[in-house]
């Protein structure tokens, strides 16, 4: 059989990576549209895709965790403000994960400068892989009475719905 072109190695590397890093865009650019959180137990249920809540208020924090090395810089939008917006006033949310895991976190947590629904770490959108799409942030750093086992059990990563409980 007669060779009639050489491809290098480099220039099939070079076409990889070229064809993976289209397929990853492509599926950022989809995600943008997909349903990332669903909220009910309000007058009307909600859903939100990510861009939805990055055309929010953004609320932006560093703050150490319990969970990650060194400082990190969290944005989201501010749960006061994402209650707000749904009219939710008191009670309490049951906050869930991707594999149904459930927290319960009072209404009166969402505070200004409280916690935040944070979409992006270190200016990166966050992956499942490392605790996105959603997590629920605190401040950390900024207030004692956020360095509590009560307050790091509320801090749900993984975030998917919400469900408010009056």
């Amino acid at each position: 059989m007669k060779t009639l072109f050489k491809v290098s190695a480099a220039a099939t590397v070079r076409a990889m990576f070229a064809a993976t890093l289209f397929m990853f865009c492509a599926q950022s650019a989809l995600a943008q549209d997909e349903i990332v959180l669903t909220v009910t137990g309000t007058a009307e249920p909600a859903e939100f895709t990510m861009a939805e809540l990055q055309a929010m208020p953004v609320t932006s924090f560093e703050t150490t965790t319990i969970w990650t090395e060194g400082a990190q810089s969290f944005t989201g939008v501010s749960l006061h403000s994402f209650l707000a917006e749904l009219d939710v006033e008191g009670g309490t949310l049951n906050a869930a994960a991707i594999n149904d895991y459930v927290v319960e976190i009072p209404v009166a947590d969402a505070v200004e400068g409280g916690p935040i629904i944070a979409y992006a770490r270190n200016g990166e959108v966050m992956s499942v892989r490392n605790n996105g799409p959603l997590w629920i942030v605190y401040p950390y750093d900024s207030n004692a009475d956020y360095q509590s086992e009560v307050i790091y059990a509320r801090s749900i990563w993984q975030l998917v719905r919400i469900d408010v409980v009056q």
